[in-house]
């Protein structure tokens, strides 16, 4: 038996193979799994509570509807059943979709925390400074949906500007919903520098890779050059005298990763996390790349040269390029109002996966 027009006609011994797999995770956590096996077992009993809890009211309510016909022979219930039929069809289409949305393929990194890097592209001091309220607008995001924002680096401009910021997000969903800020920043408006008044355009640059675990990559010792340096704080201020700073090079890739806290221990230990990182970002891309070498989605390619988003201060307004998606509160976006942002771009991604599995 297959089900709706929307679904791609998946059939129903598939949902049944989602539900029994359920029941075995469910088994093995209540046998009392250990280690390594029951965060494995644990992750994927939880991706597939809402899948299954999405199939039970799909199939409620096929059965409610099967009864409801039944019924229709009944003399004594047949006018309870003409007023019940037409409630419950009306609500197929909506329940349909609803488990479409829940059987679409996961990103495996959704569920990770990720880091945040952030650094001027074109524009000179204007740039760094508008790199800098990217950040605090991040920060204030976070805030809003109770993560935590830890910044792990940052590297200031002598008008307060960022150089460079890497920062460590963790919380509920956070590369689901931040790995859509990828890509070229443009912010047009008059910079505090311009004594003519005159709009100015200019941009930053903003990764946002999934965190990589231990699994993931395994990197060989030989590989690492690894130097210990002076710290300096922003502007030649706060200057720590002690040789703490650690850069550590990845000889195969050429990645170079630097910390700069005041413990060289624990510089070792940020650095070694954002290479790993970086390099499992890089692996993702190469997978990503092989899987859509002829085509891109209709969010973008992820790629970090392509320009995203544009922010003119003087009209008010926010535009994101990827879905014409044009907003008039910039403010409140600058705050960290970015939900309805967000929400328009994963909606515009389920479109196109829905799209391409029922090509």
């Amino acid at each position: 038996m297959i089900f709706g027009d929307v679904s791609g006609m998946i059939p129903f011994d598939r949902l049944e193979q989602i539900k029994q797999r359920f029941e075995f995770l469910e088994a093995q956590l209540n046998a009392g799994a250990s280690g390594d096996d029951i965060a494995k077992i644990s992750r994927e009993y939880s991706e597939l509570r809402p899948v299954v809890e999405q199939i039970g009211e799909y199939q409620t309510l096929l059965s409610d509807l099967d009864e409801a016909k039944e019924m229709l022979a009944d003399p004594d219930m047949r006018e309870l059943a003409e007023d019940e039929l037409p409630r419950l069809k009306s609500r197929i289409p909506e329940v349909e979709h609803a488990l479409q949305l829940a059987l679409l393929p996961k990103d495996a990194a959704d569920a990770r925390p990720a880091m945040l890097e952030i650094r001027p592209g074109t524009g000179g001091d204007e740039a760094a400074l508008f790199a800098g309220d990217l950040l605090r607008m991040y920060q204030r995001y976070a805030e809003t949906k109770g993560w935590t924002f830890e910044i792990i680096e940052e590297q200031h401009t002598e008008l307060g500007g960022i150089k460079e910021v890497v920062a460590h997000i963790k919380g509920d969903g956070v590369f689901a919903r931040m790995k859509y800020e990828s890509g070229v920043h443009r912010v047009q408006r008059v910079p505090e520098t311009e004594s003519g008044g005159r709009v100015h355009t200019s941009a930053a640059t903003v990764a946002v890779l999934p965190e990589a675990e231990d699994v993931d990559i395994q990197i060989d010792a030989n590989d690492l050059r690894i130097d210990t340096m002076r710290s300096s704080g922003a502007g030649g201020q706060h200057v720590n005298t002690t040789d703490s700073a650690v850069r550590i090079t990845h000889i195969p890739t050429g990645l170079v990763v630097t910390s700069s806290e005041k413990s060289q221990h624990r510089n070792r230990e940020i650095a070694m996390q954002v290479l790993k990182t970086r390099l499992y970002d890089m692996e993702r891309q190469r997978v990503h790349d092989e899987r859509s070498a002829d085509r891109k989605s209709q969010v973008g390619s992820g790629d970090r040269s392509e320009r995203i988003r544009t922010y003119n201060f003087p009209q008010g307004r926010m535009s994101d390029h990827r879905i014409n998606l044009t907003l008039y509160k910039l403010d409140q976006i600058m705050q960290g109002d970015l939900d309805d942002i967000v929400d328009a771009l994963i909606s515009d991604a389920q479109a196109s996966l829905l799209a391409e599995m029922n090509q």
